[in-house]
């Protein structure tokens, strides 16, 4: 390429192309001086016939190069290298020399042929003809340099262009802009930066261009210093430009730099305020993050762009985001609240899924769900999964230690395997999970005793605490009168309507005890030493333990029962409680229904706020109030706390208490978490609830705390202790707007919310129970999972309990078609239950799907199917004479 810089420029005055050869005698007649007057004054007086004779000569030789042109450059559209030379030799030929425009062509052909070679050849040869090139054929050749990632050569053409005082502007951008669309981008910043240096300007375009391709390889350096020369030049960066910067700072794994660049734009101009790419990102950075609890941070994120609702929306990224971030860090309460608002975007669900990628958030989000027995919101979630077509991915069907998957793990007994109605081969189970190889999937401890839990793998701290379904019934059960009491004790008799301070009472003393429970002491082992040699038999013969030998022996033997089931996280055994059944009052159940809770219902409390709709009817004092159902409320979690009993032996009684005290420290963590998850209040509420609902834990500390606040009360922030005359100095000091009173979900359009709230759980059934896990294992098998023949037995002794013979010949089908088998013991008990029951139809189904199926039925079953067929064919004769 030293070549290009060897030919200077001859600019020629004639206008007409001519041959080198008149060209150097035209040049030396010129430079003779004893011509030099002669020849003057031949060109002020110049012969007419020799006018006529050049005009003619230019005119032919004008329509004859325009002919050859337009052959030379169709040929050269098609690239056709050897036509353009022909053209050429042609031209040549008919005594026309080659100028820049044909050497153009010629370049032109080799430069759509890919041919970098061959272009630079011809031009030489154009150079080598005394020719200087076109400004379109150096950028035609800068476009193949660049497409070939020949950024040198490129380079050494721009500096060919500008000794020869070209404008080399368009030809830089068209390098670059070639650079970067090939895949080049490292030669495209250098290129650029070199031309940025001199004193080159970019179009808006290309800093764009070169800042997003940046980003996308993580190339977050350049693409600062290209922010920074683009400003340079008077160009401020906006928020795409920002957006694109927080594209690789939230992959870094330090959110505290995407927050850093967050409060840059936050506080900064218009043109650069976070939209909800933004909040997207930081988000992403927070929750990504290895490091300590971030539900904090974001939570703080989502207030902000909350209150900043009239100009920026969440899209369905916010939301997959928000449910990853709240899954891993187990507030699955508010995973649900956003997977809702999810749902509702078409392909929410394959968003969230994301490919599998991040420690799969949709499976995290289906377990969590499971393992903390909300039932209902899982059938919820895989329905929506089915509507976007996604199914159900491997790392959601994970089994647990008894082989049981999300369709059965929920249903109680929890950590006990399915009874398949035969005996299952452990050894040979071992050998084909791998276990002789050293493939088979271990359970190793991790810190301390607590088991390596496979299904804890995603969640970023802890997985979600196993509860079962009917146990979590039992909590929202709990939950919502718990709500209900401080409603009813806030709005006082009035919530009730037409009712006397007797009803009042009733109500109150019912809510009491359904907050509080059943008694805890009932579930708690009794000591060791302190039982008969019975009660001793009766607990190792629950558990298949010999019950030979003395007394001494039978005590060793369940302590050491119980140090193995508490080293393997397994619930120590008790007793078996008969369940009092409950009496209905309908009368007492229709005053507690007048009770109206109006969570999320903001026209209320803005009503409220001002002053109206307000019905106070007689109740107690509201400290008192408060002190007494906190009160309840810590017994009803605590309540084994006061029930521990001395043992004779230090050392057991110690070790019984491990197991009650960790129980309770698990209730108290639940209830944790359940506050930590409920739903962001109201502006104005909160402030209330911060000056009213402190409640200390000891009286002693309640009167420091209410003389604290009597020295305080000159203070401007003091607010009178009654909750409506509070409201009315906030209104008369206008300290909070009605306008600022909004949740999220009004802001963001949740018109779910508002009803779902407000309405009653349901209690738990059995059968109920058993229509929730059929109709999950089917929507698990139409997303292509695969339940165990343990879910499936768990199923059907979850039926058998209820009993529900309906559903017997359901779960056997689907057992069936699975290619499943049960052992004839279990068979033969849902045949004999159906006759017990009188459901005569339903035994004959099943033996017939048995059959069916290619199972042998035992012949004095179908004896006591076919005598009980004849005993009901005989009734049906005689009542019908």
């Amino acid at each position: 390429m030293s070549s290009l810089l060897t030919y200077a420029y001859l600019p020629f005055k004639s206008p007409y192309p001519t041959h080198p050869r008149r060209t150097l005698t035209l040049t030396s007649a010129i430079s003779s001086p004893e011509k030099r007057a002669r020849r003057k004054k031949k060109t002020k007086q110049p012969s007419e016939d020799s006018f006529v004779a050049v005009t003619a000569v230019s005119a032919g030789e004008k329509a004859l190069r325009l002919t050859f042109m337009e052959e030379l450059m169709e040929r050269a559209r098609s690239a056709d290298t050897a036509g353009v030379s022909e053209v050429l030799y042609d031209m040549v030929a008919a005594g026309l020399s080659p100028g820049p425009r044909s050497f153009h062509g010629l370049i032109v052909s080799h430069v759509l042929k890919g041919d970098h070679e061959g272009a630079m050849h011809s031009l030489r040869r154009e150079l080598s003809a005394g020719l200087c090139p076109l400004h379109e054929t150096f950028v035609a050749l800068i476009r193949l340099f660049g497409s070939k990632g020949y950024s040198t050569k490129g380079l050494e053409i721009l500096a060919a262009m500008e000794k020869l005082n070209f404008d080399i502007r368009k030809a830089w951008l068209v390098l670059v802009e070639e650079l970067v669309r090939h895949n080049h981008l490292a030669d495209a910043n250098m290129v650029f930066l070199k031309g940025a240096k001199g004193g080159l300007r970019a179009t808006n375009d290309l800093y764009d261009l070169l800042i997003e391709e940046d980003c996308k390889v993580g190339d977050h350096s350049n693409a600062l210093t290209i922010a920074y020369e683009m400003e340079a030049v008077g160009r401020m960066a906006t928020t795409y430009h920002f957006n694109c910067l927080l594209s690789v700072q939230a992959t870094c794994g330090i959110p505290e730099i995407a927050f850093a660049t967050f409060e840059n734009m936050e506080y900064g101009e218009d043109y650069m305020k976070p939209d909800t790419e933004t909040y997207n990102w930081v988000i992403q950075a927070y929750t990504r993050a290895e490091s300590y609890d971030r539900v904090q941070d974001v939570a703080e994120l989502l207030g902000m762009m909350v209150e900043d609702h009239k100009r920026i929306q969440p899209n369905v990224k916010t939301y997959a985001l928000l449910v990853e971030c709240l899954t891993k860090y187990c507030v699955v309460r508010e995973a649900i609240r956003h997977f809702r608002a999810l749902k509702n975007f078409e392909g929410g669900t394959k968003v969230l899924h994301n490919e599998g990628n991040f420690g799969d958030p949709l499976s995290l989000y289906l377990r969590a769900l499971c393992r903390e027995g909300r039932i209902v919101e899982l059938l919820e979630a895989l329905e929506a999964m089915a509507k976007d077509n996604q199914p159900i991915p491997p790392r959601a069907m994970i089994l647990s230690r008894k082989y049981r998957t999300l369709v059965s793990t929920w249903i109680e007994p929890l950590q006990e395997e399915a009874e398949l109605g035969y005996e299952i081969d452990y050894i040979a189970r071992y050998i084909a999970e791998g276990g002789v190889t050293g493939d088979r999937k271990r359970w190793v401890p991790r810190r301390g005793k607590t088991p390596l839990d496979p299904d804890a793998i995603g969640f970023i701290y802890s997985h979600p605490m196993e509860t079962s379904f009917k146990q979590r019934c039992l909590e929202d059960w709990k939950m919502y009168h718990r709500k209900l009491l401080k409603t009813f004790r806030n709005e006082g008799l009035a919530a009730l309507g037409e009712a006397s301070e007797s009803d009042y009472i009733r109500v109150e003393e019912r809510l009491k005890k359904i907050i509080k429970g059943p008694d805890q002491n009932a579930l708690k082992p009794k000591a060791a030493s302190k039982m008969l040699v019975s009660e001793l038999k009766e607990e190792l013969e629950a558990q298949a333990l010999p019950t030979d030998g003395t007394r001494n022996v039978l005590y060793q033997r369940v302590q050491k029962a119980r140090r193995i089931n508490r080293s393997r996280g397994r619930p120590l055994w008790v007793p078996p409680v008969e369940e009092e059944e409950e009496e209905v009052d309908e009368e007492l159940d229709e005053l507690i229904s007048r009770i109206k809770l109006h969570e999320g219902d903001t026209e209320f409390w803005k009503r409220r706020f001002l002053g109206e709709d307000l019905n106070i009817g007689p109740g107690k004092p509201m400290g008192k109030e408060n002190l007494e159902l906190s009160d309840l409320l810590d017994d009803a979690d605590v309540g084994e706390d006061t029930a521990k009993e001395v043992e004779d032996d230090d050392a057991d009684e110690e070790e019984e208490e491990v197991e009650v005290t960790e129980s309770q420290v698990g209730d108290r963590v639940k209830d944790k978490e359940v506050e930590a998850a409920k739903p962001l209040q109201m502006i104005g509420v909160q402030l209330l609830k911060d000056s009213d609902q402190t409640t200390p834990a000891t009286r002693k500390s309640r009167r420091n705390l209410s003389r604290a606040s009597m020295e305080d009360s000159d203070d401007d922030d003091w607010f009178p202790l009654d909750i409506h005359e509070a409201l009315k100095e906030m209104r008369e000091r206008k300290i909070f707007d009605v306008s600022d009173m909004y949740t999220i979900a009004d802001v963001w359009g949740w018109i779910w919310e508002k009803e779902l709230k407000n309405k009653p759980p349901l209690r738990w059934s059995q059968e109920w129970e058993v229509e929730l896990a059929i109709k999950v294992m089917q929507k698990v098998i139409e997303l292509g999972g695969t339940p165990t023949i343990g879910d499936c037995a768990m199923i059907l002794r979850a039926a058998i309990r209820a009993p529900l013979p309906s559903a017997f010949l359901k779960i056997l089908q689907t057992t069936h078609k699975l290619g499943y088998i049960f052992g004839s013991p279990l068979y033969n008990e849902i045949i004999i239950l159906c006759l017990d029951l009188g459901e005569l139809d339903a035994a004959i189904a099943i033996v017939a799907d048995m059959e069916t199926s290619g199972i042998a039925v035992p012949d004095e079953t179908l004896d006591r199917v076919i005598s009980a067929r004849q005993i009901a064919t005989t009734d049906d004769s005689s009542s019908q004479q």
